[in-house]
């Protein structure tokens, strides 16, 4: 068992707020300040084609404001290939990407955009960014991972937070085989999508899991009892669950 599981924190949201709005407030780089100061281990944000949240000019002044590793949401277009290879973040978690969601719907099926993919994958790593896949938890879809030479996969467990009864069993079993295979085949697994204080501690527990990464939740929790607070409660959670 991975004895530490970083929590990596999703700002996308405060700068939805900020963006509904105009201007500058909230800032987005103050939730990453807030995140680096109560011990979260690293800072995710997704910059879209449609720019609803995160600009480009938020991904500079993220990386200039904490130390903590940024891991940078894209999807697998040449316009964000060129800005990841601009910005040099820590990670790329490359994911699927459809103007008309509302946010990201399912995994990236990495085993049907392998040509794609591939270069893609290649570049980043070239220049020293490491590469994340979000996908499904499914076989073949870990497959395409390790054939594609990702070093890192992001499971989504959304069917987990939506299931209910005898399905919720169903599902987390599924997350822990494919953790398990993908340590197996040396992908390091993290774990992300609709986690909450109520469903988080069954995937926490999952021995293989790196990384969790959280966002949409801790920023709606923001809003009644601090970024601070909710942070430190989801870290606790996943503490005590491992």
């Amino acid at each position: 068992m991975i004895s530490k599981l970083r929590l990596g924190v999703n700002i996308d949201h405060v700068a939805t707020i900020r963006n509904a709005r105009g201007g500058d407030h909230p800032d987005p780089v103050r939730a990453a300040e807030i995140v680096a100061a109560c011990g979260g281990d690293g800072i995710t944000a997704h910059l879209r084609e449609d720019r609803r949240h995160i600009r480009d000019d938020d991904l500079e002044r993220i990386q200039s404001a904490t130390d903590l590793p940024l891991n940078l949401e894209m999807a697998a277009t040449e316009e964000m290939l060129a800005i990841a290879l601009a910005h040099k973040p820590h990670a790329v978690c490359i994911v699927p990407e459809k103007r008309e969601e509302r946010t990201t719907e399912g995994g990236l099926d990495a085993a049907g955009l392998h040509n794609q993919l591939a270069p893609i994958v290649t570049r980043l790593g070239d220049a020293g960014i490491r590469v994340s896949l979000f996908i499904a938890p499914e076989e073949r879809q870990i497959d395409a991972a390790i054939r594609l030479g990702a070093p890192v996969v992001e499971l989504h467990t959304g069917e987990y937070a939506h299931a209910a009864g005898e399905q919720i069993g169903v599902e987390l079993r599924r997350l822990a085989d494919m953790a398990a295979l993908a340590a197996k085949n040396g992908i390091e697994p993290h774990a992300g999508h609709g986690l909450t204080y109520e469903n988080v501690q069954p995937v926490a527990a999952i021995p293989q899991l790196a990384e969790l990464n959280i966002g949409h939740y801790l920023i709606g929790e923001a809003v009644f009892v601090g970024l601070e607070a909710a942070v430190l409660r989801m870290r606790d959670l996943m503490d005590e669950a491992r």
